[in-house]
């Protein structure tokens, strides 16, 4: 493991070397030996790192900005495929899908509407031609509504992981186009300009959305699909509309799988567990009796959610079926949490941790997991147990979820209480 991040920290350090020598005034020949001894095995989300670590030393926005298009063409034909489970950008209704759709519909566009007229306009400089490009012009400038949705649905989520490099740096080139689209538009309406401008403009436009595509669906894409987790990607769905599609809609409704948990547990193949008639009479009027005690399920659901802790119960099959709803979270839910995959409610990129500990617990191999993080003010206790029966059966894993940060403050001793 060691080995393998020194590799990754030796080609993060050349990568950069790299792109600071072309920022120096070297051309792209001059580096494409050296990069090309390096570039087996790039993935996109490490050239999003460098990116973010270039501007994280210091390196401004702007900089980094004017070297997008150049590396850029660089990397272009040597960036690997990021494996992505089940493959999202398939799933129709699925923003990266729906993102995609838009960038096909952009190029049809360009390729059987903008190109043509440009060429016409070229041969035989006409008002009527004018109009007619200026009309494929404003549906080009749908692209507002792609690069709208992309900055305000899933830059902020990036940001929150920490990404904020490669955000700004797109952000900034997708302000760029827009404001050449709006140019080459007064262009086109003012009837005394040149063609050849109107074409050198156009080119310079196409050439840049086209680039712009590249960089997405290899770069920013595969980067987020492997940062946000499914949960979030609902989300960019459902709000997606508000901002507008780019001259493709989705046709459908994209929903991520749910398992009914009702259902699930009247399918189950396992026997309930054993109830008297005592206690079918105490559930039916509305307590549950248990071995030390009986309570109500009013009192159960209050005296759970009264716990200064976050608890979550998955099942032994993997499945979110329960969490507390306690006054002040430190980890966000929502009630379409309830009948997912655990490993669906994780970033991918910590699925495979997500699914060692459960593999753990269920084993026998550890009866709980600790971890703890810094989170601003508030210090982070996660606790993971295995959740057994009483023949030792697991039955599930419980996510006890605590700020001890009051706690690990405390000091001497307190026997009265306060007035």
């Amino acid at each position: 493991m060691s080995e393998q991040i020194n590799n990754r920290q030796y080609r993060q350090k050349v990568l950069k070397e790299i792109i600071m020598e072309l920022h120096d005034g070297k051309s792209v020949d001059d580096v494409k030996e050296r990069f090309s001894n390096l570039i087996e095995g790039i993935s996109a989300t490490e050239i999003s790192m460098m990116e973010n670590q270039l501007i994280m030393e210091g390196l401004p926005v702007e900089e980094v900005q004017r070297l997008c298009d150049v590396h850029a063409a660089v990397f272009k034909g040597s960036i690997e495929e990021i494996h992505m489970p089940d493959n999202p950008a398939d799933i129709p209704g699925h923003p990266i899908h729906t993102f995609k759709m838009e960038n096909r519909a952009l190029e049809r566009h360009i390729s059987k509407q903008i190109k043509p007229l440009l060429s016409e306009l070229i041969e035989d400089d006409n008002k009527e031609t004018r109009e007619k490009l200026l009309k494929q012009l404003n549906t080009l400038y749908e692209v507002d509504k792609h690069y709208s949705r992309k900055e305000n649905l899933i830059f902020p989520y990036l940001e929150k992981y920490g990404v904020t490099g490669p955000p700004q740096v797109m952000w900034g080139v997708d302000d760029e186009i827009r404001a050449d689209l709006k140019n080459l538009v007064s262009l086109i309406k003012n009837s005394e300009s040149d063609t050849k401008e109107i074409s050198k403009t156009a080119d310079a436009v196409i050439v840049s959305i086209e680039e712009m595509i590249f960089k997405e669906e290899n770069i920013l894409f595969p980067m987020a699909l492997d940062t946000l987790h499914e949960d979030e990607w609902l989300k960019i769905a459902q709000e997606s509309f508000e901002i507008g599609y780019c001259i493709y809609e989705p046709k459908k409704e994209w929903k991520p799988k749910r398992v009914n948990i009702e259902e699930k547990e009247k399918s189950s193949s396992e026997k309930p567990l054993a109830v008297t008639t005592k206690e079918e009479s105490s559930i039916a009027y509305g307590y549950i009796n248990f071995e030390t005690g009986i309570l109500s399920f009013k009192e159960i659901e209050a005296m759970l959610n009264a716990m200064p802790v976050d608890i979550t119960f998955v099942d032994k099959d993997g499945i979110v079926k329960y969490f507390s709803q306690g006054k002040e979270r430190i980890f966000p839910r929502t009630k379409a949490v309830i009948g997912r995959s655990v490993t669906n409610c994780h970033p991918p990129a910590s699925v495979h941790v997500v699914e060692n500990i459960v593999q753990d617990l269920m084993s026998g191999k550890k009866d709980h997991e600790d971890f703890w993080i810094q989170k601003g003010d508030v210090f982070v206790l996660i606790r993971y147990f295995a959740v057994r029966d009483k023949e030792g059966n697991y039955v599930g894993t419980l996510e006890f979820t605590q700020n001890v940060a009051p706690i690990r403050a405390l000091e001497g001793e307190k026997r009265l209480v306060e007035e």
